[in-house]
This record gives structure tokens, C-alpha cells and sequence, in this order.
């Protein structure tokens, strides 16, 4: 078994519903949540900038699966979710699942690179990551607070919902990130 961490995104349609489905159904699939961050209103970044706010979360869980069969897993959930998995990268999704870290596993395929690539530069990924473990490191040393900490400024990340006994809860964040 090994300690992993998920990151989730959705833009498309009931976001909030497709990121619980998604806590659902992985742990269905062999992998135990262990924890789940708060939801965060994100700025899309990358690609496509003319799009929907993105709610954003990340899991901490542990499994036993090899790499390639955890990302099988986290596509089979994307595509149960509705999303088109042959639409252009960075594009508006009803779910994203993102393998970002799985355990001290640095790993370069065809179809999966870890840890994730963008892992230390995406504010959306590293706040919520740093909720669930203010210490995560990288599998070389590299401490995700500093990388945090380092960079500009910009992408806009604001906490929006919280899981309460299993469900999401509204803290009073408008989809522009200010106090409602």
C-alpha cells in the first residue's frame, strides 16, 4: 500500500456533484480515501483562459495499485462522469482527476509522468495539497510549501466549500472569490 495524493477539478455543469462522485467512486475502485481538502474557486490556467471558474480539491488516499492501473482508475471515473477524454487539453470539463504523487514513485511513461509535472507550479494544486499535508515533499526533497511560496502572483485560489460528514458545505465564497 501506498500513500497517493488526487487532485480534482470541474467546470462543467453540477461541479460540486461531480467532485463528490468522484471521492465516491475512487474508493470504490481500490483506493482508500484518507482525507479530502476543502473546495476551492480557481481561475482556469494553461491552454484556455475563456472559461468557467473551476472548483479544484485534492484527496489523500492509499491503494495498492500500480501507477498505470490508479490513472485506468481515475479516467474510468472521469469518463463515468461525463467527460469527453478526447477534447483539447485545458479545455472546460465536468471532471478532471489528476494523479499527482503516489508515494516516492518518480516514474516517466508514455502516459504518465510522477510525480505530476505541474505539480510545484500550480497554485490550484498546492493549496489544497498543503491543507491535507502542510509538509508534502516531492520524491526528491522538494518541499511544496516553498514551492508555493515561490510563486508570482496570479491564479487566483480561494476557498469556497468544506466536506462536513461526508458532504460539502458553502463557507461564503462568491465564484469571484470574495466574502459573500
Amino acid at each position: 500500500m501506498r500513500t497517493g495524493y488526487l487532485g480534482l477539478g470541474s467546470n462543467v455543469g453540477d461541479s460540486r456533484a461531480h467532485l463528490r462522485a468522484a471521492v465516491e467512486l475512487l474508493g470504490e475502485a481500490e483506493v482508500e480515501v484518507e482525507a479530502v481538502s476543502s473546495i476551492y474557486v480557481t481561475e482556469p490556467v494553461g491552454e484556455v483562459l475563456d472559461q468557467p471558474d473551476f472548483l479544484n480539491a485534492a484527496m489523500r488516499i492509499r491503494t495498492g495499485l500500480e501507477p498505470e492501473a490508479l490513472l485506468d482508475a481515475c479516467k474510468a471515473v472521469e469518463a463515468e462522469r461525463g467527460r469527453d477524454l478526447g477534447a483539447r487539453r485545458h479545455s472546460p470539463r465536468a471532471l478532471d482527476v489528476d494523479l499527482l504523487l503516489l508515494g516516492e514513485v518518480e516514474l516517466r511513461t508514455a502516459r504518465l509522468t510522477l510525480p505530476h509535472p505541474e505539480v510545484s507550479s500550480r497554485r490550484f494544486v498546492l493549496v489544497p495539497l498543503l491543507e491535507l499535508d502542510p509538509d508534502l515533499t516531492l520524491p526528491d526533497g522538494t518541499r511544496l510549501d516553498a514551492a508555493l511560496a515561490g510563486l508570482p502572483p496570479g491564479q487566483r485560489v480561494a476557498r469556497g466549500v468544506s466536506w462536513v460528514n461526508g458532504r460539502l458545505r458553502r463557507r461564503g465564497i462568491d465564484a469571484r472569490g470574495g466574502r459573500r
